[in-house]
């Protein structure tokens, strides 16, 4: 059985003991957490697909870790006018394990 869920601004496609990482969500490791933001459920012959949710579908996980992700390089610059600007960002996420899928 598979689901799509959306956290963060995205969708992921996830199944039962997949790990992802999505934006960042308060909690501790070890903490569940459950998606309800449930856009689609499928299993082996059909599928549930919700307008735009599936009505009482969720995805249950556990928060595995946080962290940063790789550091991006942010450069701005105006030729000619001795403008120049180099930033970088680091994104934080959140490490999660899904542990189950009810539709």
């Amino acid at each position: 059985m598979y689901a799509v869920i959306k956290t963060g601004g995205k969708q992921y496609r996830v199944a039962e003991g997949d790990t992802l990482q999505v934006e960042k969500i308060a909690g501790k490791p070890g903490d569940a957490v459950t998606f309800d933001q449930v856009l689609l459920v499928g299993g082996t012959d059909s599928a549930k697909i919700g307008k735009p949710l599936v009505s009482g579908a969720k995805v249950k996980a556990e928060i595995v870790a946080h962290g940063r992700g790789e550091k991006i390089i942010v450069f701005k610059l105006k030729r000619r006018k001795n403008y120049r600007k180099k930033q970088g960002h680091r994104q934080p996420y959140t490490q999660v394990k899904i542990t189950g899928i009810a539709s």
